[in-house]
């Protein structure tokens, strides 16, 4: 396993890489993307039991699923660089006919990625249909998925969340990327969700949180314990507190740039603050 100095080198090249794809193309979500780096790079360099020779069916390991897809950059720069495809074609993101779309689909044949998650509020529903097969073909591996806070407010995660409690789905992690910022405006002005942790338990969950989803030795200890967690007839929820744009000051802390792309100064004061660690693509 990388050493925490390593991990940390592999999150500021990752960093890099977000802000260049966007740019590039003048197109793409870069605020969640930077915002969940950390997430990624504990999840694929440490936690995961994953298998770079990608294949479907997904058996004898961990699998994932994206739900908020609209944060791909990260999720491509991640996938490249822990080996999936070549790094070199992240200078594809969004290019017609590229198989790294804005948002993640399946049929372009992109290694690492199991479902389509352009629509928001499925990958709950998809990522327990995985565990549940992993279930019944006695695989004891487990299923991991992230979402979005504002995508919790389309309904169909909740009755994805209370099928999991009610079917005794323990062998699911659900990380919650908590930024309190959405396209329109922050959650709170958008719509409240209220105590989320107190709505987790309320559907039967095990919910515990990840104060600072930013610091990557919380998020690698979280996730961990997280694991422990699972196989005790609970579905297991994660509560990650995170700042949209983190790593990037200007970025930081608004809605803003949920959807935005840098122009050319702004790339340039991006990377300066994320100096190339791993070589660029």
């Amino acid at each position: 396993m990388p050493d925490i100095n390593e991990l940390q080198d592999f999150a500021t090249q990752v960093r890099r890489d977000i802000l260049r794809q966007v740019h590039k193309v003048n197109s793409g979500h870069p605020g969640g993307s930077l915002g969940c780096t950390e997430f990624f790079t504990a999840l694929y360099q440490v936690v995961m039991d994953h298998n770079t020779n990608f294949n479907m069916d997904g058996k004898g390991e961990d699998l994932f699923f994206l739900s908020n897809g609209h944060i791909s950059p990260v999720y491509y720069s991640v996938l490249a660089r822990s080996g999936y495809f070549p790094v070199d074609e992240l200078n594809t993101f969004r290019l017609i006919d590229s198989r790294l779309q804005g948002h993640p689909t399946t049929h372009e044949g992109l290694p690492g990625v199991r479902i389509a998650s352009g629509s928001l509020g499925q990958g709950m529903s998809v990522a327990l249909g995985a565990a549940q097969t992993k279930k019944l073909n006695n695989d004891d591996h487990i299923v991991y998925s992230l979402h979005g806070d504002g995508e919790l407010q389309e309904g169909q995660n909740w009755e994805a969340i209370m099928y999991a409690a009610g079917n005794n789905v323990d062998n699911i992690i659900a990380t919650i990327d908590l930024n309190g910022q959405q396209i329109d405006g922050s959650t709170e002005t958008v719509l409240p969700m209220g105590n989320l942790k107190a709505k987790f338990e309320a559907f039967g969950w095990d919910v515990m949180e990840i104060e600072d989803g930013n610091d990557l030795q919380q998020v690698i200890d979280g996730l961990k314990e997280a694991k422990t967690r699972t196989g005790k007839g609970k579905p297991v929820c994660v509560l990650m507190n995170t700042v949209m744009g983190n790593g990037v000051d200007f970025m930081m802390h608004t809605h803003a740039w949920h959807g935005k792309a840098p122009n050319d100064e702004q790339l340039e004061t991006g990377l300066a603050q994320n100096p190339e660690t791993l070589g660029d693509y």
